[in-house]
Order: structure tokens, then sequence, then C-alpha cells
């Protein structure tokens, strides 16, 4: 069997490992994902091409036929990215690779990270993700019970600040009101960040509307997927570069909810999203929009480059 000419660097972060998984799937070809772990190193900033940050099982692992393109994610996969660069690998790279940018290929940075203009930029609006047309479509057969909900059916995603304990339960307890009030029905989810007392806060203020809940760690199938595919508008918090994205991938209005204390970053994200007309402030009216598909950009410019 022929070995995969397309290798993913797959960082342990899943939101992480997506950016390069959802360009791998919109290529179309076969690709083989490497699943990266980390040693001591890696949590230096390694300047140079190197495997020095593995882990000894997966640098032991990484063996030729060498891929002829390399996608990858975040700083500590960018110098193994650069390594297999250096052994004829194209290299794709998403994020900031924190030193060696002009020894990639192509780097696709979001343009609420500002980066320096540079010629191997692609400068995209979020980040790129796996939830393309085909597995919205699917998730829309898998979970054909949530059309018994009323519509309109609003999907709110909670979730919570990037290095803190849990949302304010208040925070939410508001934000949960007011998608309340422009819904018949709400798709609730919360993630890892949001906390168990914002949560609870959360269902008590959708008790008495038609909802669906996911708590973040309950048992059974996620329906995450289900609540974008079958939602006529979108709710996410401000502080989700993934969901975000993600929502954007759909064709209805997606609203922003500021859940407070949002740093520089996650303000320009939701600066950049409303300026390209893609997103509106909760709130603000119902609008149009056009499905923002930029994994599929990402890969039509590798293709157009003949890298893959």
């Amino acid at each position: 069997m022929t070995e995969p000419s397309v290798w993913v660097l797959a960082d342990p972060r899943a939101g992480t490992a997506a950016q390069a998984l959802g360009i791998a799937e919109r290529l179309g070809l076969p690709f083989r994902t490497v699943e990266l772990r980390w040693g001591p190193w890696a949590r230096l900033p390694i300047a140079w091409p190197s495997l020095a940050g593995l882990a000894a099982e997966v640098r032991g692992g990484l063996r030729p036929p060498w891929p002829s393109l390399t996608l990858s994610a975040g700083r500590r996969s960018a110098p193994v990215a650069r390594w297999l660069r250096r052994h004829g690998a194209r290299a794709v790279h998403c994020m900031r690779p924190g030193l060696g940018a002009a020894d990639l290929d192509l780097l696709v940075v979001g343009a609420h990270d500002r980066p320096r203009p540079a010629p191997n930029l692609m400068e995209i609006l979020g980040a790129c993700h796996r939830m393309a047309p085909g597995r919205l479509a699917a998730a829309r057969a898998e979970w054909a019970g949530l059309a018994a909900l009323p519509s309109p059916r609003v999907a709110l995603l909670v979730g919570g600040p990037v290095r803190a304990e849990g949302m304010r339960p208040e925070v939410v307890a508001a934000i949960g009101r007011q998608v309340a009030g422009m819904a018949a029905s709400v798709l609730a989810t919360t993630s890892r960040r949001t906390g168990a007392a914002a949560t609870e806060a959360l269902s008590t203020v959708l008790a008495d509307r038609p909802h669906r809940l996911f708590r973040w760690g309950e048992a059974g199938s996620n329906p995450y997927a289900g609540f974008l595919a079958w939602a006529d508008a979108v709710v996410v918090t401000g502080d989700s570069v993934s969901m975000l994205s993600e929502a954007l991938a759909t064709p209805v209005p997606v609203f922003i909810a500021d859940p407070g204390g949002l740093g520089p970053r996650h303000r320009r994200l939701r600066e950049s999203l409303v300026a390209a007309g893609q997103a509106r402030m909760l709130g603000e009216g119902m609008f149009e929009r056009v499905p923002l598909d930029e994994s599929a950009r990402v890969a039509a410019a590798i293709l157009a480059r003949g890298w893959a």
C-alpha cells in the first residue's frame, strides 16, 4: 500500500489539530495523521527545524518515505514541519509559528492575529476547522429529531474564559435569557471552560422554553454539529475562536455574545467578523449572510500551487 504523501501534524489540543485536519479533509486526498506528543523541550522556543520537542516515541515513528506536503497548526508543531520541509515536503502552517515564519511555504493566519505582511502569508477570517458542508449535511440527517423543536431554533454555543475557572453564572444566565427571547426553541451546548455553576444557571434560565441542553462531558453522542445544522440562527460567546469559526460555516445569521473581559485578540476577532458582514452582536437584528469556508479556500490555494 502506498504511503500517503500528505501528513497532518496533529497537536494534542483538539481545536489546534482541527485547523490542519480541516484543510486536509478539504483537499480530497489520502493523508496520514501524525499524533504529536510533546517532550520537555517543546516548552521552549525552538528556532531551528527540529524534532527535539517531540516525545521520543513519536520521533521514532517518523520514517521515510517523507511526505510531499505537511499541514500543521500551533507554535510547537512548527519546528517539526520545518524539519520535514528540509526533507522535501512543502509546509503549510496555521496560526503564528513563533520563530521561523519565513521557513514555511504557506502561513495561514487569522486577521485578528494581525500578521505581518509576508510573501508566504495567507490571511483568513477566523480559523480553519472541520465543519465542512458535507459534515453539516450528515449531522442534519443524524439529528433529524431536532426538527421537532419549534422554529426559529437558535443554537447557543457557550465557551468560557481562556485562562480562568468557569464563566460567571450571572453572565451566562443573562445571555441565555436574551437568546430565549429571540427563539421558539434553544439548542444550547457548553464547553470545557464553561464550568458547572454557569451550566446550571443556563439550565435554569431555559427551563420554561423548549430546548435541548448538552452539558460538556455528558454521556452519549455530542449533538454540536446537529445543533449547527438545524439552527435558524447561531449565538456564540466571543471567547471562542473555534466555535465562532465553525458557526460561520452555516448559512444562517451568526451573533456574538459578549461575556465580558475579552482580551485584545478576541475583540479583534469580533471586529473583523462584524466588519466583513459575517456576524453581528447579540441584540442586533436578523440579517443575511453567505457561509464562510476558509478551510476550502486554503485547500484550493494548495491545489492551485500543485503541492498536493
